[in-house]
């Protein structure tokens, strides 16, 4: 088994590779190679270290700049693949380009569906994620996709850190996103409210109203992605305004782009806590209400199963993740 770490998050990569020396008990880390561009942007890869008939893992998520990251990952593979690599698995924690997983109107592309055939032309077996924006988008694929979900490990940190006597509230911020809100509210025994919002075009929201009593709870919104943080905060200033005590957020993709830091920082949540499924900015570590959580631990031991041919949703519950996690949270 070897990992190759892109550009896009090699922290992250690095993180992985090191608890699977954990795990192993012994040295691992990222296979030697060079992941560089020309003076023109053109990427160029090259890896040092013999990779014939072995399991390789790219970790490569394909957030900002998408475009640049989705081609390196491709050229990655390409390498791999000319280098005799047996298998090859992409492990992409953000998967962009998720959110168009459907026609919106006349004349628009589905363009995940095109990122789905671009992966499997270049040669990748098998793909790793991290909560798809839309589930449907494992069938685009015609190969193997494990996706891993945020909520397990969302769910210990919520029973380590958060206890109000008042009781806990999940919130959806919009319909689509119940399915999600209700799995956690189940794994930490909350309450459930939604947030209805009428939004006449993308990045645009008229009205937003609550289903749902939070009166003198601690509320928190849940969702996949937190891109510029608009809907976010109106919606926990809706929470706020309907009585609810405190607010917190669990995103599991910190896109964060514009002015989502600012907004954040500024805003009447007490926290938002997100995952290291994309590199976080310097500017994201130093807000004061912003906490980052690994996703490494999971991640390692999903890439183990993976190699070892085991169950990948044993995963999927915060009693198996909580060894994982232990010298965060304990093992309760």
């Amino acid at each position: 088994m070897k990992i190759i770490a892109g550009n896009a998050n090699a922290p992250l990569a690095e993180a992985i590779a090191r608890r699977i020396g954990v795990h192993q008990g012994g040295q691992f880390g990222p296979t030697s190679a060079r992941v560089e561009r020309f003076n023109d942007s053109e990427v160029w890869v090259e890896i040092h270290d013999n990779v014939r008939g072995e399991d390789v893992f790219i970790v490569q998520p394909t957030s900002k700049p998408a475009n640049d990251n989705l081609m390196e990952l491709l050229i990655i593979t390409d390498a791999l693949r000319r280098s005799s690599a047996k298998r090859i698995t992409a492990v992409m924690p953000y998967f962009g380009y998720a959110r168009q997983d459907r026609r919106t109107s006349a004349r628009t592309p589905i363009s995940s569906k095109l990122v789905a055939n671009m992966i499997e032309a270049a040669g990748i077996d098998r793909v790793l994620t991290l909560d798809l924006h839309a589930g449907q988008i494992q069938g685009f694929f015609d190969i193997p996709v494990d996706n891993l979900y945020a909520a397990p490990l969302f769910a210990l940190d919520i029973k380590h850190r958060l206890k109000p006597e008042a009781g806990i509230t999940v919130v959806s911020p919009d319909v689509g996103g119940v399915v999600r809100a209700r799995d956690l509210a189940k794994r930490i025994d909350a309450g459930l409210a939604i947030v209805d919002k009428n939004r006449p075009r993308a990045g645009v929201i008229d009205e937003m109203v609550l289903i749902g009593n939070v009166e003198g709870k601690a509320c928190i919104i849940v969702d996949d992605i937190c891109d510029t943080a608009g809907t976010l905060c109106k919606a926990a200033k809706l929470l706020k305004d309907e009585g609810a005590a405190e607010v917190h957020a669990y995103i599991s993709h910190g896109v964060l782009s514009g002015p989502a830091v600012e907004r954040i920082s500024s805003s009447v949540m007490s926290s938002l806590v997100i995952t290291d499924s994309i590199a976080p900015t310097e500017a994201v570590r130093a807000a004061p209400n912003i906490r980052v959580v690994s996703v490494a631990p999971l991640f390692a031991q999903a890439i183990v199963n993976v190699s070892k041919d085991t169950s990948v949703s044993s995963l999927f519950s915060e009693h198996s993740l909580a060894p994982l996690y232990e010298a965060h949270y304990g093992t309760a």
